[in-house]
């Protein structure tokens, strides 16, 4: 059997870069040699593509820090050439590769929400994950908690504020409306990058200049008391759901550090400690949660489960972290998925949905 040509994309110019770095070490270390050709795309800082040789990024140090300027060979752009969508070295013109299928494992801004996927399908190339509007849906937090508590959803009572209209918030009408602690969020980031937890006035005036630092419209959101925990989705027409895990944080919340630096940041349990039926409801709402937004593919939704057995949505991730202890893929493993096979079905149901939708007319 032919080896398939894997395009991964990965870095990015987010917050998120060097998150993006080490789940895409994590996926070139899983993949099987046997079916796959990898291609390894590197998008730096400034948004420039770059070929890098495997070898190199993945003898990369695990320290964050030091992910920031991975070592590069050629700069690159994707040119579709004879059908084929070909990586071409930018000062020579030259083909370098052909790519069959791409998986742009990018977190955040300039990536995860349907920038790369407009291109990708700009070029006809097949690529895992989520299609454009599900990918600018999902990373808004604003719009997702609209168009789910339109839908019967339960959603945290929130305040979206542009930065125009910020000078206008008032400390004290907020709390009226939303109560204390609240939490203070960009509206389109993911892995916690900006989010507060508020209890003061001054906390409040200092997380609300930090999150416009990333959007330029932020949510000021209730603190909802309950578990937080997360389900895993996989499919494209007929999705399915994983077992429910949940993030116990040693912190006020789950936040960045505990995510990513602090080993001790974050408990994960998985399965979940919960009853069926508790876990029935959230994989359900998980599953509409995906639909809704028109998701195909992957992606993790997360819920705080409330004491009176309540679930609340928090928010959706369509390109959840890939790493080593990142939790879609665990979900999907101990659901009886292995990484290495989960990897396999999402190039899969990426090649099935491109092959699908190119079936569909373009003119009458």
């Amino acid at each position: 059997m032919e080896k398939i040509n894997l395009g991964i994309i990965c870095g990015g110019k987010s917050a998120e870069h060097e998150i993006s770095l080490r789940s895409g070490r994590s996926i070139v270390e899983a993949l099987d040699r046997n079916k796959y050709n990898i291609i390894l795309i590197i998008i730096d800082k400034n948004g420039r593509w770059f070929l890098n040789q495997e070898q190199q990024f993945l003898s990369g140090v695990e320290n964050l820090e030091k992910l920031e300027n991975p070592k590069i060979d050629s700069e690159i752009m994707l040119v579709k050439r004879n059908n084929l969508i070909s990586t071409i070295d930018k000062k020579t013109n030259q083909n370098l590769n052909h790519l069959d299928v791409v998986f742009p494992i990018l977190h955040g801004t300039f990536g995860e929400d349907g920038t790369v996927q407009g291109m990708l399908k700009a070029l006809d190339i097949p690529f895992v994950g989520v299609d454009i509007l599900a990918s600018a849906v999902g990373m808004d937090k604003d719009i997702a908690k609209r168009l789910w508590r339109d839908s019967g959803i339960a959603v945290a009572d929130f305040i979206c504020v542009h930065r125009k209209n910020k000078d206008e918030l008032k400390f004290q009408a907020v709390v009226e409306r939303l109560g204390l602690p609240l939490f203070v969020k960009p509206a389109n980031a993911g892995s916690s990058v900006g989010v507060h937890k508020v209890n003061t006035n001054i906390e409040f005036e200092s997380a609300i200049s930090d999150a416009f630092q990333y959007d330029k419209k932020i949510l000021i959101e209730e603190a909802i008391e309950g578990r937080e925990v997360e389900c895993a989705i996989l499919g494209n027409e007929n999705p399915m759901a994983s077992v429910v895990g949940e993030i116990i944080a040693q912190a006020e919340f789950y936040s960045y550090e505990a995510k990513y630096i602090d080993a001790d940041g974050a408990k994960l349990v998985i399965p979940a400690l919960i009853s069926k039926e508790e876990e029935h409801n959230i994989q359900e709402a998980a599953i509409k949660a995906f639909q809704i937004i028109g998701c195909e593919g992957l992606a993790r939704v997360d819920f705080f489960l409330k004491p009176d057995g309540t679930v609340v949505i928090n928010e959706i991730n369509t390109m959840p972290g890939f790493t080593s202890i990142s939790m879609y893929p665990k979900l999907w493993e101990a659901s009886g998925i292995p990484y290495g096979q989960l990897l396999d079905r999402l190039i899969e149901l990426a090649i099935e949905r491109h092959s699908r939708d190119s079936r569909l007319k373009t003119s009458f």
